[in-house]
């Protein structure tokens, strides 16, 4: 006999244990508990040598549910007895429809009929003790006939899960009798039953924010998890009748395919929900990144291709969920007319010769509409988004909608039909090159774009039916594809979904003060249908190797063509997809107060109306990376780098910023503020003497004139001046230094603002001629935003001075936890010197795994080596931080020497590992 055949026998063998030998036992022994806790290790055993063999998990859930029968039967009968006319053990949940995973609970009723329950309360006691002796997690409540009818009637998760009930020992009348009392005859008929699940799903849905993909997905609760699957089979139970999904097909309501799909993504999750409770030995139902490498290599998938085989595992798990919501979606469309709106006669309002509106929804007027007409495929989401309407409740079992007086259309449409839904479905495949070069569908998709609303609408519609994927197949590659790191949150797919609407809510008048200048930008853009092509493609060579912004400007430079974009339009939309990611790296890497970065910068975006484009671009992308992502910080780094350089533009290439003329109107500016403020001229210069020309380059004058007049009131030169303003243009809040020259300074003040918790995104380090520094920090709170409170201020203030006019006393560790996803990820750290084009200077470039106190350490190491810190950037993606330093050597030049460098480097390294 082959292995294969060993191993189908050893996967349909149901005997997990020798029961004909335990019940020969347990009538001699005196000590029943080992022998149960033998047969329970001896059946788990079994199993998990059955699941590592690969046998199919469809069947080891319910062998295990088998055991746990046997199990418990047997214990009844040790502590019950077999004569219990007025009680019974019924399993409820998913272990009373037969299907236990490893670690789930073992839900079970204990059933009373005329007996109250406490008569038999020694018995119940000693039940569930040898139970939970044998290793069982078993969660039960006991129950008399009238206590199941009165909950079930008020809880509806109390109702469902008795629906799903099943007999194991105790007297059949007794269950019948339960089974008629919560019956849908009695309680929660199929109307109100599919409302309140209904409800129950949306809710449940909310708490994952109404996406499957997310970073740890959890797979029984989150949007096309196993609890969608089970939405199905309830209400399906409930209303038809029916004990299994397999049932609907011969009532019509599924297609053999439908319940394919959905036996074989049940079966997946199973495989992944059992994989997650064999490797922790307990209930776990989140694909945590702890175990997501592990099940990837566990059932078979290999780093290939340019991608990790985790991220190969977790793009089928999610295109697997999407397939699960997209038929969640459809069926409980489909409940919905059936159930809710069957008692609504209306007759459909015809909207063209191939839909119609019955009952707020959009559907076909002939079941072979597709197919005559191939076009309409698109057609349909262009009249869901010139009609939307979400103004529709159900009243009396029909549907009610008010109407406005402002009302312009009549037509109003809330959704597709699920008979429609399922016929877009089945025609995809029409989707090809043909249809793609259609004039009609190329118009249909370029009108779509051009909609006043509802694009986002339907751009997420036409991804969740697989049409978008269809008709760019490029699109199609990214679906479910997930990078795995802290950072990209979200599939590709989503991600960009996520950039369009992004940029159509710039678009809204209601949503204007959040992003006061997009919106403004955006009104005044000749073509915004030409941004959101570039957002479809920014990202969507992702993952096939080589630079995915050549690639996508490739893909959709040929999109533009085949949709008769002019070849200028194309040209900005190839550029705006090959360059998505230049304004974000200029602002967070580059010194953006150098006229010359500026002037570099704008001779690459080349002119004011590509600058507009590119900069909504690149606010919508940051923002659809990660809710956590984006901060006042770098929202006014890309407004102070779009506004220098739409000046630089509307000056002319030609005519360049100088740094004389920037100087000299910086120091203007802020001599008129103090002069107002009742400084006097002499006493400015006494200041300003003593800093260079880059002090008035890298500060605005509002900021020059707050540190001038503080610094002539500054009456003990022994103590540090520290100046805190709580949130500033810069977009958060500035912490200003200003002291004599202090050996590891800035060691010191960077552990101690780590120490508070504070985020620390720019340093700038600046020397005067008589050895004084100005020191200026950007800050944020941990959780993105400025400090708010008088009572913060006051620490920070406390804490710096302690450990600048003591330096002996250095700032203790930093002990703030790595969280356990970082703990996944471990980044080699790498350094990386080049000159700075712009200045005498030198940028060191620190890349490493996010850790607490790594910016102290990075500036013990620059004390150490003798180097000297002109300017810092900060930037931590996710998991991964990318720091950017621009020092000198202690002359203030470039560093040239060789081995300075590779010091510097190995005193970073060292320090940072072993902190």
């Amino acid at each position: 006999m082959d292995n294969l055949s060993r191993d189908r026998r050893s996967c349909d063998d149901a005997e997990l244990f020798d029961a004909e030998s335990f019940d020969r036992e347990i009538v001699t022994t005196t000590s029943p508990l080992p022998l149960f806790r033998n047969a329970l290790q001896q059946g788990n055993t079994v199993l998990h040598e059955r699941f590592l063999a690969g046998c199919a998990v469809t069947t080891l859930v319910n062998q295990r549910a088998k055991l746990i029968d046997a199990l418990l039967s047997r214990a009844w009968l040790h502590v019950i007895g077999e004569n219990m006319s007025e009680l019974a053990l019924i399993a409820v949940g998913g272990y009373g429809r037969g299907e236990l995973h490893p670690g789930s609970d073992i839900d079970i009723m204990l059933l009373f009929g005329k007996v109250e329950p406490e008569a038999y309360q020694p018995q119940i006691e000693a039940l569930l003790m040898l139970l939970w002796d044998i290793g069982l997690e078993v969660g039960q409540s006991v129950r008399t006939l009238e206590d199941c009818e009165r909950e079930a009637e008020a809880d509806i998760t109390v109702a469902t899960n008795l629906m799903e009930a099943r007999q194991i020992c105790g007297p059949e009348a007794l269950f019948s009798e339960m089974r008629t009392r919560v019956g849908p005859d009695r309680l929660w008929p199929g109307r109100s039953f599919f409302e309140a699940k209904w409800r129950e799903q949306q809710q449940r849905h909310h708490k994952f924010n109404d996406t499957a993909y997310n970073l740890e997905p959890n797979i029984k609760e989150g949007p096309g998890g196993l609890r969608d699957i089970q939405m199905i089979g309830w209400v399906a139970k409930r209303h038809y009748s029916v004990d299994t999904l397999g049932e609907l097909v011969d009532h019509g309501f599924l297609t053999q395919d439908e319940y394919r799909d959905l036996a074989e993504g049940q079966a997946f999750l199973w495989k992944i929900r059992f994989g997650l409770h064999d490797l922790t030995g307990r209930r776990e139902d989140r694909l945590l990144f702890d175990h997501q490498r592990t099940l990837a290599q566990m059932f078979g998938y290999r780093d290939e291709d340019g991608k990790l085989a985790v991220e190969h595992f977790m793009k089928v798990y999610y295109r697997t969920v999407m397939e699960l919501e997209r038929l969640n979606e459809m069926l409980l469309q489909l409940f919905q007319e059936q159930i809710l709106l069957a008692d609504d006669s209306a007759e459909p309002l015809p909207i063209n010769k191939r839909f119609q509106s019955r009952k707020g929804f959009i559907e076909v007027t002939h079941e072979r509409t597709f197919e005559t007409y191939p076009f309409a495929l698109l057609e349909i989401f262009l009249i869901l988004a010139q009609h939307p309407d979400t103004g529709f409740w159900y009243e009396d079992g029909k549907l009610t909608h008010e109407q406005h007086d402002d009302d312009q259309d009549a037509l109003k449409l809330r959704g597709v039909s699920a008979a429609t839904i399922r016929l877009i479905r089945h025609n995809r495949y029409r989707i090809d090159e043909n249809f793609r070069h259609d004039l009609r569908c190329r118009s249909l998709f370029m009108e779509l774009l051009r909609q006043p609303q509802g694009v986002t609408h339907e751009l997420h519609r036409m991804n969740r039916y697989g049409i978008l994927a269809e008709y760019i197949p490029a699109f199609g590659q990214i679906v479910g594809q997930m990078q795995h790191d802290l950072f990209h949150v979200y599939t590709v797919d989503e991600h960009i979904l996520f950039v369009i609407r992004n940029l159509r809510r710039f678009t809204v008048p209601k949503f204007e003060p959040e992003f006061p200048l997009c919106s403004k930008i955006i009104n005044h853009l000749p073509k915004s249908e030409l941004l959101y092509i570039a957002g479809l493609f920014h990202d969507i060579a992702k993952g096939r190797g080589g630079d995915h912004s050549k690639l996508g400007a490739v893909d959709v430079e040929q999109f533009c063509q085949q949709h008769d974009i002019s070849e200028y339009d194309t040209r900005l939309v190839s550029w705006l997809v090959r360059s998505h990611l230049i304004m974000s790296t200029t602002a967070q890497r580059q010194d953006i107060s150098d006229p010359e970065v500026i002037n570099d910068f704008a001779a690459l975006v080349g002119n004011t109306n590509r600058l507009d484009y590119l900069y909504l671009l690149t606010v919508a992308d940051i923002r659809a990376t990660s809710p956590s992502v984006w901060n006042s910080w770098k929202d006014s780094l890309l407004a102070e780098l779009y506004h220098s350089t739409r000046h630089a533009l509307r000056r002319g290439l030609g005519n360049p910023i100088e740094q004389r003329e920037v100087i000299d109107e910086t120091k203007d500016e802020a001599r008129t503020i103090l002069s107002n403020n009742g400084l006097t001229e002499s006493a400015i210069n006494t200041i300003w003497d003593r800093v260079g020309d880059d002090y008035f380059l890298r500060y605005t004058a509002h900021e020059i004139a707050w540190h001038t007049e503080a610094i002539s009131q500054h009456q003990r030169v022994d103590t540090p001046l520290i100046l805190i303003q709580q949130e500033v243009e810069r977009g958060g809040t500035e912490i200003f230094i200003y002291m004599p020259i202090m050996a590891h300074q800035f060691t010191s003040t960077t552990a101690t603002l780590d120490q508070l918790g504070l985020n620390i995104l720019d340093a700038r380090i600046i020397s005067t001629s008589d050895d004084y520094t100005l020191d200026t920090y950007m800050v944020l709170e941990q959780d993105g935003q400025p400090i708010s409170s008088s009572q913060r201020i006051h620490e920070i203030e406390d804490a710096l001075n302690l450990y600048l006019i003591h330096p002996e006393q250095q700032p203790g560790r930093v002990y703030r936890q790595v969280t356990r996803q970082q703990k996944q990820f471990d980044i080699p750290i790498q350094i990386r010197f080049y000159p700075d084009q712009y200045q005498p200077r030198t940028i060191m470039e620190v890349v490493a795994s996010d850790r607490p106190g790594m910016l102290s350490q990075i500036a013990r190491a620059l004390a150490n080596c003798n180097v000297q810190l002109q300017n810092a950037r900060i930037t931590t993606l996710g998991e991964r931080v990318e720091d950017i330093f621009y020092i000198t050597d202690a002359e203030n030049g470039a560093i040239e020497d060789e081995s300075q460098t590779a010091r510097l480097r190995e005193t970073v390294i060292d320090l940072i590992e072993n902190h």
